[in-house]
């Protein structure tokens, strides 16, 4: 075999270069500007364009049975609460709505992304990251720390609520006993069978020992970052992480009509983590991508950073009480992890199978609206999806 020289070695040469800058030029992460966002084939971004298709056509056949008038659906689907009522906004709902993203890229998308919609407990992922701004500004440098120390109202006082932490609030493992803008935290999914004064007569446990999903103590989480941060918490995600990433101006997030509270002198609402008793945040599926692209890229949004590494590894950390829940993320961790997925993969998770699913081992992110909730039909679109990479 013979070396190349002069000029023939300088061609080869250039050629070797110009195609190490466009391997790295490929490789750089895409990051869609304010108003637009870049599509492209899914064979250029590894897929096989019809088996991404098959997995985009299981979502749109998997729609949630459930009554598109979320009213009657919220009416139905809670009608064993004591008293349960809705005491924020509701809007219909449209069909099987999603986003298939990689590398940034859009390769595929289905229904209305665009329009603004409930995200239901997709909200509480939204919630802790508002958390997260606290804890990068220094407000909130341990979630040890009581949230006594810094509500004094009266919500934290006795012995059992006293010893309640910021985790605790944020990882629902607080067991909190109260009430909240006229809710009691017992009225929130109550056991199946018991009577009025079995419900109000649940046992405690030691916060941070017992997980319990409940919108109650979840609020309660949101009122207590409010008094924490002296603002709005909507103004918070706004100015901190919407505008950074590019969101557009039409989402919203609603607190109850009964839950306006007077901070420094000023009217202000406390917002909720969820839609179980109406509000929480209404959002596009691309606003809801460009949340869930930030946290793909670790917090990193073009260069700049908008939430720190360090929070995001915190959010999807193990807890204690819950294994495959942290920070108001889902985790693929624990007893019921599913083996044959990625192992750091995370998801927020609200009702109507509203999903923001992050696979950093595929840099892939999948936004997913109105499908059956059924965890196995969940487990189903990311397995096709995944499985549609060549």
């Amino acid at each position: 075999m013979s070396i190349p020289k002069g000029r023939a070695a300088a061609r080869l040469l250039a050629a070797a270069c110009a195609a190490c800058l466009s391997a790295v030029a490929i490789a750089k992460p895409y990051f869609p500007p304010s108003g637009s966002w870049q599509t492209a084939t899914p064979a250029s971004q590894g897929f096989d364009a019809d088996r991404l298709q098959a997995a985009v056509q299981y979502a749109q056949a998997h729609e949630f049975p459930a009554p598109r008038d979320l009213r009657v659906m919220n009416l139905e689907r809670y009608r064993n609460e004591p008293g349960y009522r809705m005491l924020g906004p509701m809007k219909d709902r449209p069909g099987p709505t999603g986003l298939i993203i990689r590398h940034g890229y859009i390769v595929a998308s289905w229904g209305e992304p665009g329009r603004v919609d409930m995200t239901f407990s997709v909200t509480k992922s939204y919630l802790s990251t508002v958390a997260g701004v606290a804890y990068d500004d220094g407000l909130l440098p341990d979630l040890s720390a009581r949230a006594a120390d810094v509500v004094w109202d009266g919500s934290f006082d006795g012995e059992h609520n006293g010893k309640i932490s910021w985790e605790n609030l944020l990882n629902q493992s607080s067991d909190w006993r109260g009430q909240l803008f006229g809710l009691d935290d017992w009225m929130d999914r109550p056991p199946a069978g018991l009577t009025l004064d079995q419900m109000r007569a649940q046992p405690l446990h030691e916060p941070g020992t017992f997980f319990k999903y409940n919108d109650v103590r979840v609020n309660l989480a949101a009122y207590a970052l409010l008094q924490l941060l002296h603002k709005p918490l909507p103004a918070v995600l706004r100015e901190r992480i919407m505008n950074p990433i590019g969101a557009s101006p039409s989402w919203r997030w609603y607190g109850f009509e009964n839950a306006k509270v007077e901070i420094d002198g000023q009217m202000m609402v406390s917002v909720t983590g969820g839609g179980h008793f109406g509000g929480g945040m209404f959002v596009s599926a691309y606003d809801q991508a460009r949340f869930g692209l930030l946290f793909l890229n670790e917090g990193a949004w073009d260069g700049k950073r908008v939430l720190s590494k360090r929070w995001i590894e915190r959010a999807t950390t193990p807890s204690p009480a819950k294994p495959n829940y942290g920070y108001m993320w889902w985790l693929n961790h624990g007893p019921s992890a599913w083996p044959d997925l990625p192992p750091d993969l995370f998801y927020a998770d609200g009702v109507g199978g509203n999903y923001v699913i992050v696979d950093r081992a595929h840099d892939l992110l999948i936004v997913t609206r109105w499908m059956d909730e059924d965890r196995e039909v969940l487990a189903g679109m990311i397995r096709r999806v995944i499985g549609a990479l060549q």
